[in-house]
């Protein structure tokens, strides 16, 4: 297994949590045009995805830095619905959609910086 392939997946995993929370994966859309919590959730994960892209490309340069992506994915998997509320209705796209895309995103990301910091740490021993 490659030193470094760890940091792609997490950059690309990162990249898809920003985007995705503004796109494909975005909250509710209100038709009269307000915002509801769920609109500052997806701002929100906008930028903790882009805080995990910028750590991923510093991972490529200190491994040690598989240990701030911990922190920081976790915390995307609790923006939606722990620490910033949704929806009252489970069928609201925010609750159907966001919430468990960016759980399982940030959950991986996670899983992989543990895993990248595990190898990394047992080949340099």
């Amino acid at each position: 297994m490659k030193k470094k392939l760890f940091s792609p997946l997490i950059f690309v995993l990162a990249l898809v949590v920003a985007v995705g929370s503004q796109t494909f994966l975005s909250p509710c859309v209100h038709e009269d045009g307000s915002f509801g919590s769920c609109h500052w959730a997806g701002q929100a994960l906008l930028g903790v995805g882009l805080l995990l892209a910028a750590l991923a490309l510093l991972s490529w340069v200190r491994t040690d830095v598989y240990l701030a992506i911990l922190p920081a994915a976790l915390l995307g998997c609790l923006t939606p619905g722990t620490l910033i509320p949704l929806c009252k209705m489970s069928a609201m796209r925010c609750r159907a959609v966001m919430q468990p895309a960016m759980i399982l995103l940030c959950g991986l990301i996670a899983l992989l910086a543990l895993a990248g910091f595990i190898v990394n740490r047992k080949r340099a021993q």
